[in-house]
């Protein structure tokens, strides 16, 4: 597809004298199907050439509106184009022979001035519906007045006034259409048949920044032609232009134009080992890099480093070992022994096939509830605890498993488990001393309250709750009031910090335990915070960078063309060491000026290395380039 610029609507200038109103538009449908119709009497070709003013006028209005609609086109209403064209024909006329010298000191005629209106309008005409549809602009590319009046109009026109800058964005979007595939004349063509001359002229003398970015597109896409790559010099006006407005980074328009401009002049090889001994060419670079900066959207993304993180679901431990109540404990302190080990061992334990425990685990249990009595009741040896198991548990048995280690154990009995999912529904009446079982639900615990409540005689008496200290109340009153020491019927629910997930220390370590608080530390969590692109750069920063990849290849040119076969270098013979790069440059057969923008080039991309560190690119081909260049540069 050819090159497309934005579209333009013409502006009419300012004159002393008002023109007449014109009737608002009919927007009927079908209203203007006949205007279009292919015919050589359609009714607006025949009103441009009927010389009536009015009739040019309503001509040029119906143009206007049209040219914005992508089915018109100019070849459905043949001489349309060849009319078209001759209205700015007489307007670069008149401007070469000085008729409007005077027009902004005195009212111009109106028939000059509606004239001169017609031409911006046609010009207007042409550039909209070639920029909305590509029949429309093959058409004007190969029309035979379209490269004679481009010349002649950058060669007549002078940007002295505002309808002739108009004039000329018009002039040079049009020849955007035609510079990709255009050859430029030899250099000693004459001077008047060339663009070239007159677009350089532009970029450097006028202040209009339409006109400028005009100019620069022309001249990129001619330069991107490799047949006029000869045509480009070291000091080139425009280059100097697209230098002196790189800077301006929140001009994206002119800034993306300066860099097209820059990238067309660099490809030519000639032209980049002439840049690299331009003053201006490390301010370029650094302006280069920091313009793919302003464009990377990044975001921050958080890379775990630290070691795997096991874990395992939450979950309360409802079954737990039996440990002995007060009134067990009791009820065996003052008993004989063996007959004491016997019943320990039956409230303790229970028979289990498939039970193991070891018997350190049976001695120390044994040994941490009687130890604190010894001084009062005789405690057994370790040996006789074990073997009072075969006496409590007949299918239990004693055993040494092989090692190593040896593994002493006891198989055949297991802890006895208590149910613990009903501890919410114990009573605490009388401070907690009830003696009753935890019960299964908060209406049976609130029945057994009820009975404490009924024994009291006094009618006036304080709650008995473990957790209360509230003043005495009436019977009737006490009833209503325990209800608020009561849990739900519904399970607790979990804080909103509290995870879903236990971090455990290994995936071996088990789970549930009876004592969490012993569990190792698990591994620490370790994080690095980085910053990644996530999106692909627009397309200026791509062309940036293609400008810095072509400086890098420039300036490092040798280095890739100095292989070298030794014992230090085999099967990477491309590689250079760093206190080699001079000598490299010494015997490379390069001129004294190649060799000194070589080295300015190496000292302008380790001013930048830094820079380029904070590019961050998703392509990897793309981001090995810069990788490539941070390291070289280091």
């Amino acid at each position: 597809m050819a090159y497309r610029p934005p579209l333009i609507t013409a502006t009419h200038p300012i004159t002393s004298a008002a023109p007449a109103p014109r009737p608002a538009p009919n927007t009927t449908d079908d209203y203007e199907r006949w205007y279009t119709e292919a015919s050589p009497n359609n009714r607006m070709l025949l009103s441009l050439r009927s010389g009536i003013p009015s009739e040019i006028a309503w001509a040029f209005d119906r143009l206007c509106r049209l040219c914005n609609n992508e089915q018109f086109l100019f070849r459905s209403i043949p001489g349309l184009t060849n009319t078209l064209f001759e209205w700015p024909e007489w307007y670069i006329s008149q401007n070469a022979a000085g008729s409007f010298k005077f027009a902004s000191l005195f009212a111009m005629a109106p028939s000059e001035e509606r004239k001169r209106r017609h031409g911006l309008e046609a010009l207007c005409i042409m550039r909209n519906a070639a920029a909305v549809n590509d029949a429309n602009a093959e058409e004007l590319v190969h029309h035979s007045k379209a490269i004679p009046l481009v010349l002649s109009a950058l060669h007549n026109v002078q940007p002295n006034s505002d309808e002739n800058v108009e004039f000329l964005l018009y002039v040079a979007d049009l020849f955007q259409y035609i510079a990709p595939t255009y050859a430029l004349p030899p250099a000693s063509a004459p001077h008047t048949t060339s663009p070239l001359p007159p677009l350089l002229d532009l970029t450097c003398r006028t202040s209009n920044r339409s006109l400028i970015v005009s100019s620069l597109t022309c001249l990129h896409l001619l330069f991107s032609n490799p047949i006029n790559s000869s045509r480009l010099t070291a000091n080139s006006p425009a280059l100097s232009a697209a230098l002196l407005y790189l800077p301006l980074l929140s001009d994206r328009v002119l800034v993306d134009v300066c860099i097209n401009y820059l990238y067309a002049h660099l490809s030519h090889p000639p032209m980049a080992k002439a840049f690299l001994l331009h003053p201006d060419m490390p301010s370029a670079l650094k302006l280069l890099v920091t313009h793919m900066l302003s464009e990377q959207i990044e975001e921050t993304v958080s890379i775990d480093i630290g070691g795997p993180i096991h874990t395992a679901p939450a979950q309360a431990v409802l079954i737990k070992d039996h440990e002995l109540t007060k009134e067990e404990l009791d009820g065996l302190i003052a008993s004989p022994e063996p007959q004491r080990c016997y019943e320990w061992m039956k409230l303790m334990f229970v028979a289990k096939p498939d039970g193991e425990l070891t018997q350190v685990d049976f001695w120390n249990l044994y040994k941490d509830v009687f130890v604190p009595y010894q001084d009062q009741y005789h405690l057994l040896v370790a040996s006789d605890v074990i073997k009072n198991v075969n006496v409590v548990f007949p299918q239990a048995q004693a055993m040494v498993l092989p090692g190593p280690p040896q593994k002493f154990v006891v198989r055949g009995v297991d802890r006895r488990k208590d149910d613990h999912s009903n501890e919410r529904f114990r009573c605490l009446w009388n401070r907690s001393e009830c003696s009753s079982l935890p019960f299964g639900s908060a209406s049976e615990l609130y029945e057994h309250v009820l009975e404490h409540i009924s024994s009291v005689e006094e009618d006036g008496q304080s709650c008995s709750w473990a957790t209360c200290s509230r003043e005495p109340l009436p019977r009737y009153n006490l009833r209503a009031h325990v209800l608020t020491h009561l849990p739900s019927a519904q399970p607790p629910s979990k804080h909103p910090t509290q995870s879903d997930t236990i971090t455990l220390p290994s995936p071996q370590h088990p789970h549930p335990i009876p004592n969490p608080t012993t569990r190792p530390l698990p591994p620490q969590k370790i994080t690095l915070s980085v910053k990644k692109p996530v999106a692909e750069p627009p397309s200026s920063s791509l062309t940036a960078l293609l400008c810095i990849r072509i400086l890098f290849r420039t300036a490092f040119t040798s280095v890739e063309a100095a292989p070298r076969v030794d014992a230090d270098h085999f099967g990477f013979p491309g590689v250079i060491e760093e206190d080699e790069g001079m000598d490299v440059l010494e015997d490379s057969g390069l001129s004294d000026s190649e060799q000194e923008g070589q080295r300015r080039g190496r000292r302008a991309f380790c001013g930048v290395r830094k820079l380029l560190e904070g590019v961050q690119i998703r392509d990897d081909t793309l981001m090995g380039w810069v990788t490539e260049m941070i390291q070289e540069a280091s």
